[in-house]
């Protein structure tokens, strides 16, 4: 079949393949837990609406960026909470969210003690898998912006680590 599939079926797929990635990311970035699953549908029903073939490309890079953005509005419309975010965040699905294996853990504590925008670019490098430049699309910043970000957060990382055992 061709690239573009209005049958349905690739979009199932679509679904099927990216959605807990989709949900775990709002989980992590709505204003609230709760808002978490209306802003991934959104999301994927925005990346529907966009014409986008689902399986060409890096529909997972694009769905992501929909739902920062869908979560950047979610919290301009309301004021994020007073309280701090939690490092414990509900995983997707048993063993299978990295991030959430090590929450708890030391080096779990440490990212979740970053700022928000350093733990952003961590979470998509080594929790998602990807690389400089599906980051720096993801996030709508260039390249060197994404490198400069994890550069400081992992020397903040290692700074905690070197702290916490004494060296």
């Amino acid at each position: 079949m061709g690239g573009r599939l209005r049958d349905g079926e690739a979009f199932d797929r679509l679904v099927e393949e990216h959605y807990d990635d989709v949900l775990a990311y709002c989980r992590r970035h709505a204003p609230s837990y709760d808002e978490a699953p209306d802003v991934a549908q959104e999301a994927f029903l925005r990346f529907v609406r966009s014409g986008r073939s689902p399986i060409e490309g890096k529909p997972l890079a694009y769905l992501l960026t929909i739902a920062r953005n869908l979560c950047i509005d979610a919290s301009r419309a309301k004021r994020p909470p007073a309280v701090p975010l939690d490092v414990d965040v509900p995983d997707r699905s048993p063993g299978a969210d990295p991030a959430a294996a090590c929450a708890g853990s030391e080096v779990g504590g440490l990212i979740g003690a970053l700022d928000p925008e350093l733990r952003e670019v961590v979470e998509l490098r080594f929790d998602q898998g990807f690389k400089v430049g599906e980051i720096a699309q993801v996030l709508g910043v260039s390249r060197f912006a994404v490198n400069r970000r994890l550069n400081r957060a992992l020397a903040e990382l290692r700074r905690g680590l070197e702290g916490r055992s004494g060296a």
